[in-house]
């Protein structure tokens, strides 16, 4: 489902896991903790906080020492979970990867990690047990004018490396990720929440491959010349924005980051990039690794909240894009800013993507089937903190029972666990605040009259696990007027509306106001093509679902956003068209 790099890692992930299962059968825990660590004395975590949204009070300064300098920054080693105080529930040596974060993270600026003007860091505590895996520079409008600083001195020259240059350097980022992928699913995992097989199979792979598709379309791009006549000819080139501003969200931070950073960097620009609050880290760790390979100033990364670094940053005047993802309101925000600086925008928004199984798909019980029940719960990827969740099932009346028995069987299957054991198909929701809000939805959908198929709760895990963030996967039977069908919930939770026919099965799937993703299922060829293009999204998956490779273009109609990600249509995003229209004639034209 998720193009080639993610069978292969699939493959691989599998014969993991049944290595695992062989080595662990007789255990009930996730990792089994280390002699030295067992020969300790317990050890206190550290209580994290909820981390709070970017338009509500920030977070508190942090306990933690701010005063370090800059080449201790640089130079001081990552620390085993053992010396960072953190349970044995967030022990990675069963992946054979050390603990991947530092104590502290400074911002990247000018090709080096420094320490935030004020001298403030906050925490940031994993999602799986909400320990404080590190702490992260807490930057303000002071920070944000320092890497516009060091981006405005770089543009000048990484504008005009030649296109070969910078392809080589793109392709050497990609080879550098490749060769710590497994370091960097580890740190995605712990910052997010999210199964470390996916991880492994979908972002850091995606992440790889995206580099690479723009590292390989610029080599191969051409312009135009246009003849207007004999001795007048019209030359089209594309020429870099310059600066951009860059805000990436919390629910693929290392996969987001890369959407907007390979395509801009390949087009010659320079980026000033803020990660999300609630997964700061991740990020921080990938550029430990590359920031050596790219000319300082390039791409400087500027962490903390929304009000405090992300507002200076979005409505600077000193930038000449700004591309945004995350929930539509932060959106209409961006685009005021844009518009006061009339400079160009790409949004990628909310969603509320249906995904429609007509009868046809019970004509035989094979694979094609399977397949179809497996496009149902994927709902649950990423525990359901995806823009293109499939958080609408339309299924047809005629297979409706038949079909659902399948889907709730599979869907209460689902291994719900410690993300960092490879078995887990479900991990932890992304913030404390988030977990709240998909639960206020549980009680919303049972005070509207849903009915609870599946799921409806917190998730109560234990072996360390008790203060994590985890939502059970739940399937309610509604209707699409209903709230919990029309409000984006950004969780593990899919409203099932039945559908009579083709008509209304289309109605049903237009009647929102959003336009990012859908899904068709069957095995009738014109309907999927009728449907297909009749339906008002950006991207609608036939037969399959939560595709994103490099070479499809992806984003929203309506309220879903702005612009595309991805494919090489994104170059063009990031660029202005330079026209020189040149006269070869000789003679003047005679009006003076």
């Amino acid at each position: 489902m998720f193009t080639r790099p993610f069978n292969r890692f699939l493959i691989s992930i599998i014969q993991m896991v049944n290595k695992l299962k062989k080595t662990t059968k007789k255990k009930k825990k996730l990792v089994k903790t280390s002699k030295k660590i067992k020969s300790k004395k317990k050890v206190k975590t550290k209580k994290a906080g909820t981390k709070k949204s970017a338009t509500k009070k920030p977070l508190k300064k942090s306990r933690r020492s701010n005063n370090i300098k800059t080449k201790k920054i640089r130079g001081e080693k990552k620390m085993s979970a053992e010396a960072l105080k953190v349970s044995s529930a967030l022990d990675t040596s069963h992946l054979k990867v050390e603990f991947p974060y530092k104590a502290k993270y400074g911002n990247f600026i000018n090709g080096k990690f420094v320490e935030p003007l004020s001298g403030k860091y906050f925490d940031n505590p994993s999602p799986i047990s909400n320990e404080i895996i590190c702490s992260v520079a807490r930057s303000n409008e002071k920070d944000v004018e320092a890497a516009l600083d060091a981006a405005h001195a770089a543009f000048p020259e990484w504008g005009k490396t030649d296109i070969t240059t910078r392809s080589i350097i793109l392709n050497k980022i990609a080879d550098v990720l490749e060769k710590n992928k497994d370091m960097l699913a580890v740190a995605e995992c712990l910052d997010n929440g999210k199964p470390i097989r996916e991880c492994m199979a979908a972002d850091i792979a995606l992440v790889i491959d995206h580099w690479r598709y723009f590292a390989g379309v610029i080599r191969a791009e051409e312009g135009s010349v246009a003849e207007i006549s004999n001795s007048q000819y019209s030359y089209n080139i594309p020429e870099p924005l310059g600066v951009v501003a860059q805000i990436v969200p919390w629910n693929f931070p290392l996969l987001m980051a890369t959407w907007k950073l390979a395509p801009a960097l390949a087009a010659g620009n320079c980026s000033v990039l803020k990660p999300a609050e609630q997964t700061p880290a991740s990020i921080m760790v990938m550029m430990e690794l590359i920031g050596d390979l790219l000319p300082p100033g390039v791409v400087n990364i500027v962490s903390g909240f929304g009000l405090e670094a992300g507002k200076p940053l979005a409505s600077s005047k000193r930038v000449a894009k700004v591309a945004f993802t995350g929930e539509t309101t932060t959106g209409r925000l961006i685009m005021q800013y844009a518009a006061q600086n009339i400079i160009p925008i790409t949004l990628e928004l909310g969603g509320k993507s249906p995904n429609i199984f007509f009868e046809d798909i019970m004509d035989k019980d094979d694979d094609f089937l399977d397949k179809c029940v497996e496009g149902f719960v994927m709902f649950n990827l990423n525990q359901g903190e995806v823009c293109t969740c499939p958080s609408r099932a339309l299924v047809q009346e005629s297979i409706y029972d038949k079909f659902m028995e399948k889907c709730i069987a599979r869907t209460k299957a689902v291994i719900q666990d410690n993300p960092l054991k490879m078995e887990t198909m479900i991990g932890a929701q992304a913030s404390v605040e988030q977990m709240e809000k998909i639960k206020s939805y549980l009680d919303l959908g049972k005070k509207e009259g849903a009915k609870v198929l599946a799921g409806g709760e917190v998730g109560k895990l234990n072996s360390g696990l008790e203060k994590g963030n985890y939502i059970q996967p739940t399937i309610f039977e509604t209707n699409n007027k209903s709230r919990i069908s029309q409000e984006e919930i950004f969780g593990p939770v899919v409203s099932v509306i039945k559908f009579k026919d083709e008509a209304e099965a289309l109605e049903i799937a237009n009647d929102t106001l959003y336009g990012l993703g859908a899904g068709v299922w069957t095995r009738n060829g014109n309907i999927a093509y009728r449907m297909g293009r009749a339906i008002q999204a950006g991207i609608v998956w036939t037969n399959c679902y939560h595709a994103y490779p490099a070479h499809s273009p992806f984003g929203g109609y309506k309220q879903s956003g702005v612009g595309r990600e991805t494919h090489k249509m994104m170059l063009d995003h990031y660029r202005q068209n330079k026209n020189l229209h040149v006269s070869y004639a000789e003679k003047k034209l005679g009006f003076f």
